[in-house]
């Protein structure tokens, strides 16, 4: 019998390892995989209606839109362009297209030299941490943050510090405190309808947040794969717009507006930051697939702006939907925030019930969120979960929080 090893949600998930034993580097032997990988392969056991994961729904794939490009790319641009290696930075084609879509939807303006194609914007914050972090560092992040990023974090020995947040953004006293305290090497910050509060932060507290990090001479990653999925407001400018002094390292990602199967995303930065993210990138996966980019490249050109009004209705339905299920079938304890845009709801009981400990049953009867325990460095946040919209039906969405509502007893009539 191989020896078992418990995962974070130990409780449901089993690895089984054969009867040698493995010396595990010091860099990975306490890192955990996953929880939304985790329960990705528990939901593919059975018919279950997640709002567990984050991925973007299936009538918003331009299916047609890349088969068209598809059927081109050879005859147009030819066997050694679409199949051999490319620039570690990234096919020209592509970048000079990045170069408007970021002026044009981000307010990014960037030269070929700021910028480097990535492998999905994760790949920018794990370039992020190679470059700058050393066993022991601290990394300064929104509590709640992406889990994935603590994941990377502990990879590399460092410490993932939350700074509190409010309605604003980040509280501004406790980031400045944060700084003082453990000199971080960097500040993570998904500012627009962020993973995985939904929230976005006020203009005001982006100018403050590139002043206070500027001040101290921190470097910000500011993560920007939602943005372009908005339902109502203004766009809010970047932290990278307010960066008057390139400590910041701007992310945008096409996982989210165009497929996540491209694994296509973009860094923006001073040229030194992107010479390393170039070492990095050689020595990781030598470059981005060159049909990926192609692909990008095309679909900027012709196709995103219609793309975009296509979809921003699609998952606007979907929000209201589980907003308005909430409302129905949720207690009044459960405190939620209605997000602007993004694909996440995230929310909290008051009675401070375990939410890690729910998620079995609930899973059990057909259903399955994410707890949000999982996003707070701290291991905090019991009470916490994140309901992603945008990958269920909007008969899902009803079905699965009205059994999610039944659970915990608080049916409204």
């Amino acid at each position: 019998m191989g020896k078992i090893v418990n995962s974070p949600l130990n409780e449901f998930f089993t690895y089984y390892i054969s009867n040698m034993e493995y010396e595990i580097s010091d860099k990975l032997k306490n890192v955990h995989g996953s929880a939304i990988r985790e329960i990705f392969d528990l939901l593919k056991k059975g018919n279950i209606i997640s709002f567990a994961g984050g991925m973007p729904a299936t009538q918003t794939l331009p299916s047609k839109q890349i088969e068209g490009i598809l059927q081109n790319i050879i005859s147009k641009y030819g066997v050694i362009e679409s199949l051999q290696y490319e620039s570690t930075f990234g096919k020209a084609l592509l970048l000079e297209q990045l170069k408007s879509f970021l002026a044009e939807y981000k307010g990014v303006n960037a030269e070929l030299q700021d910028m480097i194609v990535l492998s999905g914007g994760q790949q920018g914050i794990e370039f992020m941490c190679k470059t700058f972090v050393n066993k022991g560092d601290a990394v300064l992040v929104e509590n709640p943050t992406y889990l994935s990023t603590l994941q990377i974090i502990q990879t590399y020995e460092a410490k993932a510090v939350g700074v509190s947040s409010n309605n604003e953004g980040l509280d501004l006293t406790d980031l400045e405190e944060k700084i003082k305290t453990h000199k971080p090497k960097f500040l993570y910050a998904v500012p627009t309808f962020g993973n995985p509060t939904g929230g976005t932060y006020s203009i005001e507290n982006r100018k403050k947040i590139a002043e206070i990090t500027a001040k101290y001479g921190v470097m910000v990653l500011e993560d920007d794969p939602y943005s372009q999925i908005r339902f109502e407001g203004e766009a809010v400018p970047s932290i990278k717009c307010f960066d008057k002094s390139e400590n910041v390292v701007y992310l945008a990602s096409f996982s989210k507006i165009i497929a996540p199967a491209m694994r296509i995303a973009v860094a923006v930065a001073n040229p030194a930051i992107i010479g390393r993210f170039n070492i990095s990138k050689q020595s990781t996966d030598v470059c981005s697939s060159s049909i990926s980019q192609i692909i990008v490249a095309e679909f900027l050109k012709n196709n995103l702006a219609e793309h975009l009004k296509n979809i921003i209705p699609i998952y606007k339905e979907k929000r209201d939907q589980m907003v308005n299920c909430i409302e129905k079938y949720f207690p009044k304890s459960f405190k939620y925030q209605i997000p602007h845009g993004g694909m996440f709801v995230w929310g909290y009981f008051d009675d401070e019930r375990d939410l890690l400990a729910c998620f079995k049953d609930i899973v059990d009867l057909g259903v399955a969120y994410l707890p949000g325990t999982h996003f707070f460095p701290d291991g905090g946040g019991k009470n916490t979960m994140r309901l992603n919209f945008s990958n269920a039906t909007l008969e899902q969405i009803e079905k699965g929080i009205k059994i999610i509502g039944e659970y915990f007893g608080f049916v409204q009539n």
